[in-house]
């Protein structure tokens, strides 16, 4: 990520909380399949990516940019860009 300019070093993943998920408009999920949450009435989208883990970062390239244009894309599509 740093070598386009994020620097994501000082983060850790975490999971969303059910309050959370209230508060957003659109739930992107990335292969998660049923252990997802659901809460009625939220819009979902799926984005089926490779998991990076244990991948080298030649490997994990593809993957962050195929989640950018995603993310630009739906940015689009939500009237924020």
């Amino acid at each position: 990520m740093r070598e386009v300019g994020i620097d994501i070093a000082d983060y850790v993943p975490q999971k969303w909380s059910m309050e959370m998920l209230h508060e957003v408009d659109v739930v992107v999920t990335m292969g998660c399949g049923d252990t997802c949450p659901y809460i009625p009435g939220k819009r979902y989208v799926d984005w089926p990516l490779d998991d990076p883990a244990g991948r080298g970062v030649d490997a994990v390239r593809p993957i962050r940019d195929q989640i950018k244009a995603l993310v630009e894309t739906l940015l689009t599509e939500l009237g924020v860009r």
